[in-house]
């Protein structure tokens, strides 16, 4: 797939892409599961890469307070830091990125995008587009659109970092160019977009005008991202 050359901006999902928290969530998203009488197997895959709202409310449960339940789940994954880490060579990219040319689109909640990224060791950004931000969330593309807006820039100039079917479909549906990050997924199908395992090879440099070039990729179609 043709890639540009060079992008106004980087747009990164957070969980799975910069930093993991799977095991975090999954061990939150069990409990709840297990409370609603969920099949917790067949469950866990759909949560990725979608609000807790969102996922609370497709599974349309009797006499469930969605907004209630999905405020359970924040402050147990509020609670729940273990085991989150930072993808591999991540913080050393991100510091070498203009602070006005980079975003965090996450389908988390602000708060919980705050203390996972400090669990994590990682910077938070000047601009975090988080779950309470939009009205839909991915795969509705409104949160990448907002943050191209706010950074000032075409989102057709920039490059989304993500790893999941639901980010990669909002990416696509905002207009982005799409990188998979796929060091942190298991139970892959493969995407049309370039990828990457993590940063340890990828490379930045600045143009004169601000543009940001981007080194490393494996620019053949075939990332990975999970099926849920």
């Amino acid at each position: 797939m043709h890639q540009p050359d060079r992008y106004a901006a980087f747009l990164f999902d957070m969980d799975g892409t910069i930093l993991t928290s799977i095991a975090a969530a999954e061990r939150v998203w069990a409990r709840w599961a297990e409370r609603h009488g969920l099949d917790v197997e067949r469950f866990l895959p759909t949560i990725h890469g979608k609000r807790a709202v969102d996922t609370v409310a497709a599974q349309r449960l009797d006499g469930v307070d969605v907004e209630r339940e999905a405020d359970w789940v924040l402050e147990a994954e509020m609670d729940d830091t273990a085991g989150i880490e930072a993808a591999g060579g991540v913080a050393a990219f991100l510091a070498s990125l203009p602070e006005d040319r980079w975003a965090l689109v996450t389908s988390a909640p602000r708060r919980l995008a705050i203390r996972r990224m400090q669990a994590a060791g990682l910077p938070v950004p000047g601009l975090v587009v988080a779950a309470e931000d939009v009205v839909n969330g991915k795969p509705a593309p409104d949160g990448f659109l907002m943050a191209a807006e706010r950074l000032g820039v075409a989102i057709e100039s920039c490059l989304v970092f993500e790893d999941s079917l639901a980010g990669i479909a909002a990416a696509e549906a905002a207009g982005a160019a799409v990188l998979v990050i796929t060091g942190f997924q298991h139970n892959h199908v493969a995407t049309r977009h370039p990828s990457a395992r993590n940063y340890e090879a990828l490379r930045t440099s600045v143009d004169a005008d601000g543009s940001l070039r981007l080194v490393g990729a494996d620019a053949g179609a075939g990332g990975e991202v999970p099926e849920g």
